[in-house]
């Protein structure tokens, strides 16, 4: 089989429509259920295949600190480690997801770099072998092979697929990054939601019950994370997404969407996004083949 050259993917965002600790396992991970949602806010990842060499580059036009922790190249390193595989790649990764957000932006990314060098590289591993290497890396990187809107269970593992209506929102960012596992070991964080189910949660989408746990002590120990939160409020129901520190609310339309992002305060960003319909990776690949 003909190995492609080059692949340019759209690493999408993601939305936590709610997200409840359930409890702490004896390894210090926590059991979590979620509703996840693809955004229409993406990182670029351009990939080139190399044949002649199994060296794996990257450049980003974002500092992201020392290359070698970072999991886009993390994920090609694994990826190359479990197949064997005799080629390489140049990775260029161009950021629009605010890092340190709770958007979930470096697994997505993490995702596009194996679903697309699995392409490249003729490799032919399923989504679930690619889902099962993802989370050797990162919790959420599974649902972004997968794509789409799910339900998101266990820590991160179970991914039931959800069929949301397509829907507007206003994302803010206040500019604070916010290291995921300083929420996740904070003594004040509440670890014993009840589970609840998918039957009740799509009967009830914006009641209150669907909270994110993680908020209290992110805002506790980021404010800015409140004022953003505050601020949001006064136009609805906003929340945080993840462990922050974005903070998003659902809006009727694109025109409210762009009216509310316009009069956000300009220390901090914000973003008009959709939701429903974003192109899964592999969707994005299926039509690039179909075009070539």
């Amino acid at each position: 089989m003909a190995v492609a050259q080059t692949l340019s993917l759209l690493a999408p965002a993601k939305l936590n429509l709610f997200l409840h600790v359930l409890g702490q396992r004896p390894d210090g991970y926590h059991d979590l259920q979620s509703a996840f949602r693809c955004i229409s806010l993406f990182d670029a990842l351009h990939l080139a295949c190399l044949s002649g060499s199994q060296a794996l580059t990257l450049t980003c036009d974002t500092d992201l600190g020392d290359p070698q922790d970072n999991l886009v190249l993390r994920a090609a390193e694994l990826l190359q480690q479990r197949s064997g595989t005799r080629f390489g790649a140049q990775l260029t990764l161009e950021k629009q997801i605010p890092v340190g957000a709770g958007l979930g932006g470096g697994s997505s990314d993490a995702a596009a770099v194996l679903v697309g060098l699995n392409h490249l590289w003729s490799l032919d591993f399923s989504k679930a072998q690619l889902q099962r290497i993802g989370a050797d890396l990162g919790a959420d990187i599974p649902f972004f092979i997968q794509g789409g809107d799910a339900w998101v269970s266990g820590l991160g593992e179970h991914i039931e697929p959800l069929s949301l209506p397509e829907s507007w929102y206003v994302v803010g960012y206040p500019r604070v990054v916010i290291p995921t596992a300083e929420i996740f070991t904070d003594p004040d964080l509440t670890r014993d939601a009840e589970p609840s189910t998918i039957a009740r949660f799509l009967g009830s989408v914006h009641s209150k019950q669907w909270r994110n746990d993680l908020e209290g002590v992110a805002i506790r120990r980021y404010p800015e994370v409140g004022q953003l939160k505050n601020w949001l409020s006064s136009q609805g129901a906003a929340k945080m997404s993840g462990s922050g520190s974005a903070v998003f609310l659902e809006v009727a339309s694109q025109a409210e969407a762009q009216a509310l992002v316009a009069l956000m305060p300009t220390q901090w960003q914000g973003f008009k996004v959709a939701a429903g319909g974003i192109k899964s990776l592999q969707r994005q690949i299926s039509e690039l083949d179909k075009e070539n």
